[in-house]
């Protein structure tokens, strides 16, 4: 007789009694949902378009427990941008009061009508959305004894190639000094941040480019940081550099810009902040605002609504930035085993991993494994990475 197992239980098969009777099924009842707000702290203050230079990242992990004593795992940031107005107060708020009472007694397996019913209980979600959307994935690989990316099309390649982020700084030596030590690792592709003043941007970005400009992929990242007339004048200080992007210099709101400078340049534009939705990267590829686009698993709201993303963008002939920067290694290892199922190119994004350019904590026992560019997702069960408790311990921060 052929049997499963659920946390060490013999149960019998799913050939005998249909799969909704079997115990891997019932396996995945949510029985609680466990929220751990935690802040990370940055090697040195990173600096974007939006706002002062940050010190960290405050990051909320979410457990989600099953009937049959498996733990999924989760995450999301909160991290104030354009585009992200969300707080750990905020996404508590809304996974505790509207998602949790929708979530227990559910099973992991109906995913699909699980996120249905989260989205239309609370609308423009996806922060909130990830974790438990990723927690369901990661439960699902546990149960299953399987990684989750297979359940996600199943391996298309050993390993991810990723890229550095480069903060805005006052002093560009170090800047340059960083990317050659970046070098020597093995790193290939840069994004330099941009988007306070479009000729001090300009002007780091041509001295990148001079440095290392044949040895490395360079692009440049606004962060939705510039207005109509700066990024006219970026834009044509950079156009004869040779950038492989230069993503999101307009607001979200200003997809016309992002379009009319799509038409203007031949440097390819790349759609950021103004992409969380199926139906935003719809209008971009209508409007052809862009012929790239960045995924990020918070952003996006999780690993599964990413690879909708991506299989709209790739129809549409867009080239794929996949991400998950800044963050911690659970995010991570979800969007690197979706970009270990996709069958697709993928560009050398920016998905942090471990204790990298930014971070100077993870929340993980083991850091994934990464030689050089090249990151590595095992066959573990589901995301297959643990969580460090002592780690979270420390870092947790009181509401």
């Amino acid at each position: 007789m052929k049997v499963d197992s659920v946390e060490g239980e013999t149960i019998p098969g799913v050939g005998q009694l249909g799969w909704s009777n079997s115990g891997l099924h019932r396996g995945g009842v949510i029985r609680s949902i466990e929220l751990i707000p935690v802040k990370l702290p940055f090697r040195t203050n990173f600096k974007i378009a939006f706002g002062a230079p940050r010190p960290g990242i405050d990051v909320l992990v979410l457990k989600m427990h099953t009937e049959s004593g498996l733990v999924g795992i989760g995450e999301t940031q909160a991290w104030l941008r354009q585009g992200s107005r969300d707080t750990l107060r905020s996404l508590i708020s809304i996974i505790e009061e509207q998602f949790v009472p929708r979530l227990v007694g559910k099973n992991v397996f109906n995913h699909a009508s699980i996120l249905k019913e989260l989205r239309e209980a609370v609308w423009g979600t996806n922060y909130a959305l990830a974790p438990v959307s990723d927690a369901i994935l990661d439960l699902q690989g546990k149960i299953l004894g399987v990684p989750a990316y297979q359940l996600l099309g199943g391996r298309s390649r050993e390993s991810v190639c990723a890229g550095i982020t480069l903060g805005i700084s006052q002093d560009e030596n170090a800047l340059l000094e960083d990317v050659a030590q970046w070098l020597e690792q093995g790193f290939t592709s840069f994004t330099v941040k941009v988007g306070n003043d479009p000729e001090r941007d300009a002007n780091v970005v041509e001295k990148v480019v001079h440095a290392f400009g044949d040895k490395a992929i360079i692009r440049a990242d606004g962060n939705s940081g510039m207005d109509w007339a700066g990024a006219l004048r970026f834009m044509n200080r950079v156009e004869g550099l040779g950038l492989d992007a230069v993503e999101q210099l307009l607001p979200p709101s200003d997809m016309e810009g992002m379009a009319e400078l799509a038409r203007r340049y031949n440097t390819p534009i790349m759609a950021d902040e103004m992409v969380s939705y199926a139906s935003d990267l719809l209008r971009v590829i209508q409007m052809k605002a862009a012929t790239v686009f960045q995924t990020k698993i918070a952003k996006n709201g999780g690993a599964w609504a990413c690879k909708q993303l991506w299989e709209i963008g790739s129809s549409a002939g867009m080239r794929i930035f996949p991400g998950n920067h800044p963050g911690a290694s659970v995010a991570s290892a979800a969007a690197l085993h979706l970009a270990t199922a996709w069958p697709g190119p993928l560009l050398e994004g920016p998905i942090a991993v471990g204790i990298n350019e930014v971070l100077a904590e993870d929340i993980i026992t083991e850091p994934i494994p990464r030689k050089g560019k090249h990151l590595f997702i095992g066959d573990a069960p589901g995301l297959g990475v643990t969580l460090d408790e002592d780690k979270l311990k420390h870092f947790k921060v009181e509401l």
